[in-house]
């Protein structure tokens, strides 16, 4: 009887939370709007304002202002491999094995690559073993998997020729990360991406990763970023999944929500996400693609049976430093040699 009596106000408690939800998802996508505004934005630039209602992401299907501008692969939601570059023993680009991981990757039904980042070692590559591995991966998949080149350095310029030097190798897009070490401004922030954005008629996906760079990028800052017509993504890798939502309300379903935190991105796609850039991909393309349809569909249970027998391996691949575990993985798997770039190389014979 007890029981009986408390049922109404169960249900009633249960409505007053919903209600509180939807309240706070609401207030905070205004909130977002309301304090991007008062950001410097792209839109009031000259070059970008002569690119309004356009945005490079899509190459042939008309966007906001129903124009295409761009030659080349849309940026595709669900799994995108952060692509760990093959090396031998001695720490030299195997390119012959980088191919055989493309051809992989494609049958295995991973949606696009991204090169040259972090995972990939990038920054202790030559300029020469940077253009050969997108070259080869431009060989191997251009055309048919989105190609997303890591451009992003320390210094604004750097990364300017960085970025138009993948856009000359064929890239779909640029993977630009915060300025890491100086912990730029919000201001800062915008002023870099802008101008690289301006530089480049390359679209552009923005990486905040602040547990390596120092600076977190606020969503506010993201926002008012997201209006450059050629700024089409984001890489969030704060573990925040809380962002997603609010973002995706405000930015609209044309800007690409990319989760960077493989444990949280089940997750991260079903409040609003696209996909993955993704660690565990590289071991497991197939399962993490299997996750990211599923939570894009908004299938919820098969989303988390999918991922939950890959929430040890999402753990187990971070014991070390990115990306020691995952190439560790990959050399017991026979897809590549046991090469490691230095400095991370002296980890591998750690207990």
């Amino acid at each position: 009887a007890e029981r009986e009596a408390w049922a109404p106000r169960r249900q009633i408690v249960g409505e007053c939370r919903l209600s509180m939800l939807m309240f706070a998802h609401l207030a905070s996508a205004a909130f977002i709007a309301s304090r991007s505004a008062l950001l410097p934005t792209p839109a009031t630039h000259p070059s970008a304002a002569a690119t309004a209602g356009t945005r490079a992401c899509v190459a042939s299907a008309p966007r906001r202002g129903g124009e295409a501008v761009m030659a080349g692969m849309p940026l595709p939601a669900g799994s995108l491999v952060a692509l760990a570059t093959p090396m031998t023993s001695t720490g030299e680009v195997d390119i012959a094995t980088l191919r055989e991981l493309l051809r992989w990757h494609k049958a295995e039904g991973t949606d696009g690559v991204v090169i040259l980042g972090t995972t990939g070692e990038a920054s202790t590559l030559t300029s020469a073993e940077k253009e050969e591995v997108m070259a080869a991966t431009r060989e191997e998949v251009g055309g048919e998997m989105a190609i997303l080149v890591g451009t992003g350095t320390i210094s604004t310029e750097a990364t300017i020729a960085a970025t138009k030097q993948a856009k000359l190798f064929g890239a779909d897009a640029a993977l630009v990360v915060t300025p890491y070490y100086v912990k730029p401004s919000q201001a800062g922030l915008v002023a870099h991406f802008t101008r690289i954005a301006d530089a480049v008629e390359l679209p552009i996906v923005l990486y905040n990763v602040p547990g390596r760079t120092g600076v977190d990028m606020s969503v506010e800052t993201t926002v008012a970023l997201s209006r450059h017509p050629r700024i089409c993504g984001l890489k969030d890798a704060t573990g925040d999944n809380t962002r997603a939502a609010p973002m995706r309300a405000v930015c609209g379903d044309d800007f690409r929500l990319y989760s960077g935190e493989d444990a949280a991105a089940r997750e991260y796609v079903l409040q609003g996400g696209d996909g993955v850039i993704s660690v565990t991909a590289n071991v497991a393309p197939a399962a993490v693609a299997a996750v990211m349809a599923s939570g894009r569909a908004g299938d919820a249970a098969a989303a988390l049976a999918a991922d939950g027998p890959l929430m040890a391996l999402h753990r187990d691949l971070f014991c070390e430093a990115n990306p020691i575990p995952v190439k560790w993985a990959l050399h017991k798997m026979g897809r590549m040699g046991e090469g490691v770039a230095a400095p991370a190389r002296a980890s591998l014979a750690s207990p």
